[in-house]
């Protein structure tokens, strides 16, 4: 039985790059956004996985450094944010593994990577819908 709130890891690189927004231009103000729209997820949880849930978000290159805020923790990967992500995920299936872990992303190597562990995977759309288009 799964006692305790549910882990949701972000792959912020991932993300971010999911919506052709302009991101590249600055990527550490982009990560930092994602953040900030990740606070309600803490609360209000995935589908399928009901909150409140634990979330991490996981940064690289540029956006290393962002601070974490309530409802969001930020972790900043000393090299790939993947490496850093399989990390987590491998640290939260050790016994006694007692809560459900998701990762978002759309990396299909990622994906097989936290799936050996059971981590759970989901899209980035899961936490960032795309925007409006505009005619």
């Amino acid at each position: 039985m799964l006692t305790e709130r549910t882990l949701v890891i972000v792959d912020a690189a991932n993300v971010v790059g999911s919506v052709p927004d302009g991101w590249w231009r600055d990527r550490r103000g982009a990560a930092e956004r994602l953040r900030d729209s990740l606070v309600p997820f803490a609360a209000a949880g995935l589908p399928g996985h009901p909150g409140p849930v634990e979330l991490v978000l996981v940064v690289e290159g540029a956006a290393r450094g962002i601070a974490s805020v309530p409802g969001v923790r930020v972790e900043s990967a000393p090299g790939s944010g993947d490496d850093r992500i399989v990390d987590l995920v491998a640290a939260e299936s050790a016994p006694p593994a007692d809560r459900d872990c998701v990762v978002v992303t759309a990396d299909r190597e990622l994906r097989q990577r936290v799936e050996a562990y059971g981590a759970q995977c989901a899209g980035p759309r899961t936490v960032r819908p795309l925007p409006p288009h505009k005619d």
